[in-house]
């Protein structure tokens, strides 16, 4: 690892996995995640993930409509980069996630890179009571369902943002994902640099051993080569942390927020999204590395600048 490198911090800041029963924190209305986003972004994330939420009760919400009065004011107090999601939730058909990132042509924008069992149900078991009726059985039925992302959906996704110049955070949640990413590179529909997120702890995917994080390092290597990716990860719950420090010595950026993770510490819950930031900022900093500025991860992943979205 080079001394000196700059490190790029993502923070999604709300996602689609925890419901709002699990966390007084959790941003839901337009106001919130732009509050969230931009006090991730002055924490020094220089990239914030987006999903949106129905302001009354939470549940995820993909309509370009629910993404616009946030994106607006994140624009306009903040300079960072705006990475909206394709992912949406596993409910969701691709016709329907993609729309907000085909809406505003942002500049970055998740790709996730596998269909999946993506198992959300043990939270069941850590919390008895739930606000909003939606909630249990949107857990529940992640036992019986599957996150779908095939060939054909990649491609869907792929083409409709084709003419944007958007680029992508490539989501590989195992390590098939990366063999699927190669395929698309080989046939020349995804260019490098490629900006590869490793996800650790999700059940159904790849765990969250130093081993695991290691493999799909070398995966990643010997796959597309080092100098055509930008690796980053992020941990599922408990593992956020560590597996942002194992990964850092490696060369890593990484993704934290609440999004991924409600907790700051074993029993403390994050009462912001840039709490997390820092925390992660402190352990990029022990390692003698600094955070890159959102100009800089613009440099790092080439991307086309701010002024060239449409929101």
């Amino acid at each position: 690892m080079a001394r000196g490198k700059k490190v790029i911090i993502t923070c999604a800041v709300t996602g689609a996995i925890h419901t709002p029963s699990m966390s007084p924190h959790l941003p839901v209305t337009a106001q919130e995640i732009a509050d969230a986003a931009v006090g991730a972004a002055e924490a020094g994330a220089s990239i914030v993930h987006l999903h949106a939420r129905d302001p009354k009760d939470g549940r995820p919400d993909q309509r370009p409509e629910a993404f616009e009065p946030f994106l607006k004011v994140i624009k306009q107090r903040s300079g960072c980069v705006v990475n909206i999601t394709t992912g949406g939730a596993p409910t969701m058909m691709v016709e329907e996630r993609v729309k907000p990132a085909a809406t505003f042509k942002p500049e970055v924008a998740s790709l996730n890179m596998g269909t999946m069992n993506f198992g959300l149900y043990p939270m069941l078991a850590r919390y008895k009571d739930f606000k909003h009726e939606w909630e249990r059985p949107y857990l529940e039925a992640s036992r019986s369902g599957f996150f779908k992302n095939t060939f054909s959906d990649i491609d869907y996704i792929l083409t409709t943002c084709a003419e944007n110049d958007t680029r992508f955070e490539i989501e590989c949640y195992d390590i098939g994902h990366l063999y699927s990413l190669a395929h698309f590179l080989d046939r020349g529909v995804i260019k490098p640099p490629v900006f590869v997120q490793s996800v650790f702890g999700i059940l159904g995917g790849i765990g969250t051993h130093p081993e695991d994080v290691m493999h799909m390092r070398r995966t990643a290597d010997r796959l597309l080569g080092r100098e055509n990716y930008e690796w980053s990860v992020l941990g599922a719950g408990s593992s956020q942390m560590r597996i942002a420090a194992i990964a850092l010595a490696n060369g890593a950026n990484v993704r934290v927020g609440l999004e991924d993770s409600l907790w700051l510490g074993p029993g403390k819950l994050a009462e912001t999204n840039a709490a997390q930031v820092t925390k992660v900022r402190q352990i990029i900093e022990g390692l003698g590395l600094e955070a890159a500025s959102s100009d800089e991860a613009r440099e790092i992943l080439s991307l086309k600048g701010g002024d060239r979205v449409n929101f």
